[in-house]
């Protein structure tokens, strides 16, 4: 048999995987639940189950034993490697091994393995590159408390204050306040705040309402266009903040994107401007997803320049 090469993506909604041999055909994929959280309690449970959902249901399409030896393993994961690397080691029967960060893994997704700018938006948000020397530099990704510029998460705590100001008499009227007033089924958004604070709410859910700000900008409201805007603004800023540390002024440089918030065609299309206005960048939709990403980092580990073929939908 030939040698076979693993990729796996775990975040905070489900674990994904993917087998491929040398040649790039992918031989068996899998998906497991939600695996980012291994310091919390239960979380070292929760995350080994994950992983052998995903493992055991790649192995059994691949036709190949669970414990199978596999040449070069990548794995990235929304929460970090630390705290999964020894886990990973005692799983895994692998050659090389790299547990690493999903932004590593979404841009060798996003370009195909090729040099250039991933900018992710979700719940969080955060920009990763890397140039044709193999040099890479990540900007971003320092959470909801102190950064997240851009992201979902951002774009509902934006929301929700100009709600708030709206309510207290010293904001701009906007519909913001009687849309979170529908979504939580909270009249006043004085104890949408204290909700918010609690676990009834969790981030993601929280994040979840910056669709409704998205549609709210769509429908004209002027206030939630500016939040999107600024949103744009943002994601650009950190774009732009990785370009420089990388690549050369002349240099063209293909920058993709990531993420829910970038399917609010208002942030997309302020996004690409400000990004292709401002030097030499080509802002483009991703080649592949993130697992397939992490199929690439493992093949690069052993020194292969492999493109996967047959890929499943979940990551196209």
């Amino acid at each position: 048999m030939s040698r076979i090469f693993l990729g796996v993506d775990g975040g905070k909604s489900s674990t994904n995987a993917l087998i491929g041999d040398e040649a790039g055909h992918i031989l068996g994929s899998g998906r497991g639940g939600p695996c980012n959280h291994v310091g919390e309690t239960e979380g070292h449970e929760r995350f080994i189950v994950a992983m052998r959902e995903c493992l055991s249901q790649a192995a059994k399409e691949a036709g190949i034993p669970e414990q199978a030896r596999f040449e070069a393993s990548c794995l990235g994961f929304s929460a970090g490697p630390a705290d999964k690397e020894p886990i990973l080691r005692e799983m895994l029967c692998t050659k090389h091994l790299i547990v690493t960060s999903d932004s590593i893994t979404a841009l060798s997704g996003a370009t195909g393995g090729a040099p250039g700018i991933v900018t992710v938006a979700g719940t969080g948000s955060v920009s990763c590159g890397r140039n044709g020397d193999g040099v890479i530099a990540r900007v971003g990704g320092w959470g909801y408390v102190f950064g997240d510029e851009g992201s979902a998460y951002d774009i509902t705590r934006r929301a929700l204050r100009a709600a708030l100001q709206y309510e207290e008499g010293w904001g701009t009227r906007t519909v913001l306040h009687k849309v979170l007033q529908d979504a939580t089924g909270i009249a006043s958004m004085q104890d949408v705040v204290r909700q918010f604070y609690t676990t009834r709410f969790s981030r993601p859910q929280i994040a979840s309402y910056a669709q409704l700000v998205n549609s709210a900008g769509q429908e004209g409201d002027r206030v939630a266009c500016e939040i999107l805007e600024y949103a744009a603004q943002q994601l650009a800023l950190i774009t732009q903040a990785v370009r420089k540390r990388l690549f050369r002024p002349d240099e063209t440089v293909r920058v993709s994107y990531v993420g829910g918030v970038f399917r609010s065609s208002l942030v997309l299309g302020h996004f690409r401007a400000l990004v292709e206005t401002e030097g030499a960048n080509r802002v483009e939709p991703p080649v592949f997803g993130p697992t397939t990403g992490a199929l690439i980092e493992a093949y690069r580990s052993a020194g292969l320049n492999t493109q996967p073929t047959g890929l499943p939908s979940f990551d196209l």
